[in-house]
């Protein structure tokens, strides 16, 4: 058997931002083999695929391989695993690997575990392929969300562009540039999005705008402003209805919407959750239900295959993208043992 903390290291030290996966695909593929999985491939797409069993029954644990950018010296310090992708999200992925490796085969049930590809990416090109070619009756997702939590919903997304352009004027004239033209803008949407969130105490149920870049520049004869901005969103708030209040805000500057994604909320009462429950309550923990304020391949499986459907993880999800991401190993072995003690309780249903 491999050792879980290799497997997991050997995983962190590929680099594989988002688009750049193939050396991290590859070498899961050869660790799965090695593991003894029945069949470990890459797909079409570019995931890491493994298949345990060909039961009539079927659970895909999806995590993905991809990372932000950003360099992080792997080394275990003080019990802890440092290095991208530790967290977010690696660590989970490697639980789904080593747990469903432990577990083995499972009468009646085939276990598929999905590496996707470009997560991290407005695209989820992975997950979109994934949700064409499986039909699976329980999903889990690997994303971080401590080893004695499961996470029931994630909130939707919009992406917006947002370009304006307009000839050069001198300074000292009293009409607003196309810079400050750009910050009217966005603050007319933080209004729009907090008269919205009126009455709305859970960040969950809130619009939450977010700023990512504003930048400005000239030609000598048209100035341009250029910002993008995010949106994320409740179960009641759909993309579209973002396009059609922003819009109108735009005046003579160009909006381009990408990115969407519908939030997604799954039931607490499914036998998936209380399969969790028993688990890590059997590990020692007090299970608890936590709804993310991102979006993840939850938001595009989930409406897909219309299963019991939850996302789980070690790791604390507030060190996602940050220069200090690591994993405590404890939580990680405990978690390998969570989902072992999960598959294991498949064979009751």
């Amino acid at each position: 058997m491999i050792d879980p903390v290799e497997l997991l290291a050997g995983l962190v030290r590929q680099v594989s931002y988002s688009t750049q996966e193939e050396a991290a695909v590859r070498y899961l593929v050869a660790q799965m083999d090695a593991l003894g999985y029945d069949r470990a491939f890459r797909d079409e797409a570019g995931n890491a695929v493994g298949i345990i069993g060909d039961g009539p029954r079927e659970i895909v644990l999806l995590g993905h391989i991809d990372t932000v950018p950003g360099v992080i010296p792997v080394e275990i310090r003080d019990g802890n695993l440092y290095g991208r992708g530790t967290v977010d999200a690696k660590g989970p992925l490697a639980t789904f690997v080593c747990g469903a490796a432990r577990t083995g085969k499972i009468p009646g049930w085939r276990v598929v575990v999905v590496g996707a590809v470009e997560e991290e990416y407005a695209t989820s090109k992975g997950a979109r392929y994934a949700a064409t070619q499986y039909h699976p009756d329980m999903c889990i997702i690997g994303e971080p969300s401590s080893w004695d939590r499961i996470t029931l919903g994630y909130k939707g997304r919009i992406l917006v562009d947002y370009t304006q352009v307009r000839p050069l004027s001198h300074t000292a004239r009293p009409e607003p540039n196309a810079l400050e033209q750009a910050v009217d803008f966005w603050n007319a949407a933080r209004a729009w999005s907090a008269a919205r969130n009126e009455g709305r105490e859970r960040a969950f149920e809130q619009i939450m705008p977010s700023l990512r870049s504003i930048r400005s520049n000239d030609d000598g004869f048209h100035e341009t402003a250029e910002m993008t901005f995010a949106f994320r969103l409740p179960l009641d708030i759909p993309p579209q209805m973002v396009t059609d209040a922003l819009v109108p805000l735009a005046g003579t500057a160009r909006l381009a919407f990408r990115g969407e994604e519908v939030a997604y909320r799954s039931e607490k009462n499914t036998p998936l959750a209380r399969l969790f429950l028993n688990a890590i309550r059997d590990a020692g923990g007090k299970p608890n239900y936590v709804y993310k304020t991102g979006t993840s391949d939850m938001n595009v499986v989930g409406p897909a295959w219309g299963c019991p459907t939850l996302a789980y993880g070690p790791g604390d999800s507030a060190l996602d993208h940050t220069p200090e991401e690591h994993l405590p190993l404890a939580d990680y072995h405990t978690t390998i043992t969570v989902i072992a003690g999960v598959l294991r309780g498949l064979s009751n249903l």
